[in-house]
């Protein structure tokens, strides 16, 4: 419990030192709360002068005088509440660009190893952050401390008043501490409701095809409908428990208002005070209590940012600052693993365990095994996503980690199970996401891939838009393309996990034509594989079983020592004459 509050500590501590690069920003706004509060003073002081001077003299100069001075001091007002806005807008903005890159990369890294909520929802945690700084809410923090001196101005008027006032917002306070207590479990409730159902719509909406080809679509509304209903009843009573404190603190204010009127025309009857005091206590009373009764009627705002700013706590964490790396020449192809076992994200059990293997360039290994085997968990690890729980992986002798994420994905080609393309041209995709795309290396690697004659045949080319699930693009088009991306600048290792899986007869030859290509120029290649024809380039042969490595070798070699085992096996079982 120690350590987590002081990693929470160390994240809030490097939140803080993002919001205090606008200090000087925040010093500036409360010196325009300064002068825009006194300024609040106008009304009061101009009803005082009207009822007890200018109504007793009748002088139409002085109310004239009195007036122009009024609409003067109220537009030098309205011009310091703009200039708060502005620079609080800007003062979120300002944070959301220091912390995105830093919440972006956490998150990526954070999502590699667990499966929290931290890190699914860290932008949109910043985003809430954001917005209630640039809201009129944050302003309230400026405008509370003067709330006293306002009560306090009421009571010189009269004690009497000052004690209504005083009550009044006493019991205000109250009922925002109420609101807080009561309210912050049925709103947290809620927005984890609505964020599983968002969660489940995209779901839906990414598998759609599965769902109406497989007559899933009743099925799977009522599924969404479920949580979707959950998270309505949970906004209904979140916004039930918001609402009653919020009507309850508008209609206090608006009796207290009254109450003030009343009791000043008592006074006034009385001999006690003048007309000027009464109104001038109301308007008083009603700027004190504003900023209260803004607070109460946000008060889910407050509570999404504050419990944003707890979970980007939390994921920063969790996910420490990178330290910057020292710059390796590019690497030669020499792969070696050694003892690497690997627990996935979530999981307590290995799926790898104390595995072994080299690959010299210019060398392909093919790694087989049933399913469930590790194929998959190794290729993560390999290209640096899972981090080892035990062994190491090296790549022409350095470790994996002493490389920065982005400059070992450019020594690394990988062309994952799961194909995912992104929104964008397909240049775009096959140059990695960069914003400039270098064209003759994005045309050398489609046609590495076979997949340039394919391109220049769709309309608009390699200016193709596709959307994240390759829109026009069949599978197998879309397992070429993402080749294609693997093959881009020139990368010293390829990593494909099941790559002809939706390959047809020309697709696998030009897989096979890559592998060659890569193999020639000293580069390797590791291919996880069920099909015999993607291995028909390996050299050597990986086998792994539950985790294990049951056989590694030149691949000639262990296909026969499989054969030779798999035939002990039938005559030991008695079924070797069986045909």
């Amino acid at each position: 419990m120690v350590t987590a509050y002081q990693n929470s500590a160390e994240g809030y501590a490097e939140l803080a030192a993002a919001r205090r690069q606008s200090r000087s920003l925040y010093w500036a706004v409360g010196l325009f709360s300064v002068f825009s509060n006194m300024l609040m003073l106008t009304g009061p002081l101009y009803m005082l002068q009207v009822y007890d001077r200018v109504l007793g003299s009748r002088s139409v100069e002085t109310l004239v005088a009195l007036s122009i001075l009024v609409a003067f001091l109220y537009g030098i007002m309205g011009l310091l509440d703009f200039a708060r806005g502005r620079v609080m807008a800007r003062v979120g903005a300002r944070l959301q660009a220091t912390l995105d890159r830093r919440v972006f990369e956490a998150m990526l890294r954070r999502s590699a190893v667990s499966n929290d909520s931290v890190a699914q929802t860290g932008l949109q945690d910043l985003e809430a952050v954001q917005r209630l700084i640039a809201s009129p809410v944050l302003l309230v923090i400026f405008d509370l401390p003067w709330t006293p001196f306002f009560l306090v101005g009421i009571t010189l008027f009269h004690p009497y008043l000052g004690m209504l006032a005083v009550g009044g917002g006493t019991l205000l306070v109250l009922i925002t501490v109420l609101n807080q207590i009561y309210s912050r479990k049925p709103v947290l409730q809620a927005n984890i409701s609505s964020h599983r159902a968002g969660l489940m719509a995209e779901e839906i909406r990414t598998e759609a095809e599965t769902i109406q080809s497989m007559g899933m679509r009743s099925a799977a509304f009522t599924r969404w409908k479920k949580t979707r209903d959950n998270s309505l009843a949970e906004t209904v009573v979140a916004s039930d428990v918001g609402g009653s404190f919020s009507s309850l603190t508008k209609t206090l204010r608006m009796f207290l208002q009254s109450a003030m009127l009343g009791l000043g025309a008592y006074l006034v009857l009385q001999g006690m005070a003048t007309g000027g005091v009464m109104i001038a206590s109301s308007i008083l009373l009603s700027r004190a209590l504003a900023p209260i009764e803004l607070l109460v009627g946000q008060w889910p705002q407050v509570q999404r940012a504050h419990k944003g700013w707890q979970h980007l706590s939390d994921l920063l964490a969790k996910a420490p600052e990178e330290t910057r790396k020292t710059a390796l020449p590019k690497p030669k192809a020499r792969l070696e693993v050694s003892g690497l076992t690997v627990v996935p994200p979530g999981d307590t059990r290995a799926k790898l365990k104390t595995v072994s293997f080299k690959v010299e360039p210019g060398q392909a290994l093919g790694v087989i095994g049933p399913s469930g085997s590790g194929k998959t968990t190794l290729a993560r690890a390999l290209t640096g996503f899972w981090r080892p729980a035990g062994g190491v992986v090296r790549l022409d002798g350095a470790a994996l980690d002493q490389y920065a994420p982005d400059v070992l994905g450019q020594h690394i080609g990988y062309l994952p199970q799961r194909v995912q393309l992104f929104d964008g041209t397909i240049a775009e995709n096959i140059a990695r996401l960069a914003p400039e795309p270098d064209s003759a290396k994005v045309v050398e690697a489609a046609k590495k891939a076979a997949a340039h004659d394919l391109i220049v045949s769709l309309p608009d080319g390699y200016d193709t838009r596709i959307t994240a699930g390759g829109g026009r693009l069949s599978g197998g088009q879309m397992q070429r393309v993402a080749l294609a991306r693997a093959l881009y600048d020139d990368p010293v290792l390829l990593i494909l996990d099941e790559p002809n899986s939706n390959l047809d007869n020309e697709g696998s030859l030009a897989l096979n034509n890559a592998i060659k290509g890569m193999k020639a120029a000293g580069k390797s290649v590791l291919i996880m594989a069920h099909r015999p024809s993607a291995i028909q380039e390996c050299d050597l042969l990986l086998v792994l079983d539950d985790g294990h490595r049951s056989a590694f070798g030149p691949k000639d070699q262990v296909l026969r020592e499989m054969v030779a085992n798999h035939q002990q096996l039938l005559k030991s079982s008695g079924m070797g004459g069986m045909r």
